[in-house]
């Protein structure tokens, strides 16, 4: 490594890691979105786009953003995810998903959040692509047994420091699905336990409504058997349903 490698792993802040299976129709956009938040921090970003058996051109896509790239052939998001921050050379750990777009603000104001020293790190609130009843319906049906499960926490794209991340063992590997909310629950419990408190950046993000549009708006009324796998989290078959088997993500 020679000394301008060594200084731009110095200048590297905050690491967003993105999992990736077969993603071109909506990887460009997230991408984008982050380049745009990225500004206010010139230079001190990297992404890294984890390619989980991509046959498509996510790739391709990845690269031409000039992402950090790395195979992956898991059929496993913690796994996936947990990867990619292995690898991360930022302080700052950033997870967001493929098909949402981030705020231009949310960067910065994670960064500003940890800054202060009050924060354990914390998730983002935001919203649909489009809403209807039957996603409203369906929303609130997942929404309700996590609140009793987790209690009250945001998820979506999440913030921390990489230290923090490491000490809690990052995602738990043995769940397939409510990963995001296990991850959640336990940076929470981590920060509480230092007298830290878990944060939450509001309205900072867009996500598609991919599964509801190839499932029906109404597809946990329909489907409450997918509604206990998800608060389940290690069914195997739903989670290949939900994330692998001829479906983008």
């Amino acid at each position: 490594m020679n000394a301008s490698e060594d200084k731009n792993k110095e200048d590297i802040k905050i690491s967003v890691i993105i999992p990736a299976h077969n993603e071109e129709k909506y990887i460009a956009k997230c991408l984008e979105s982050i380049a745009k938040a990225s500004t206010l921090l010139q230079g001190k970003v990297e992404v890294i786009v984890v390619l989980n058996r991509c046959t498509d051109r996510t790739e391709e896509i990845a690269q031409s953003f000039n992402c950090i790239t790395l195979q992956n052939n898991d059929k496993n998001l913690s796994k996936i995810r947990n990867a990619g921050v292995n690898i991360a050379k930022g302080e700052i750990i950033v997870t967001v998903d493929a098909d949402t777009m981030m705020n231009e603000h949310v960067l910065l104001k994670a960064d500003n959040n940890l800054t202060t020293g009050k924060y354990i790190g914390g998730g983002v609130t935001g919203k649909f692509e489009r809403m209807s009843f039957g996603i409203f319906v369906s929303t609130l049906l997942l929404i309700g047994p996590l609140l009793v499960k987790y209690g009250a926490i945001s998820v979506g794209i999440f913030w921390c420091y990489k230290k923090d991340f490491q000490s809690i063992n990052g995602f738990n590997e043995k769940m397939l699905m409510a990963e995001d909310a296990d991850f959640a629950k336990r940076l929470k419990d981590f920060g509480k336990k230092q007298g830290k408190k878990y944060g939450t950046i509001q309205n900072g993000m867009i996500t598609s409504t991919r599964k509801f549009d190839k499932h029906g708006d109404w597809i946990l009324l329909k489907r409450p058997k997918m509604l206990l796998a998800y608060l389940k989290g290690t069914d195997e078959k739903y989670a290949d349903e939900a994330y692998y088997e001829n479906q983008d993500r």
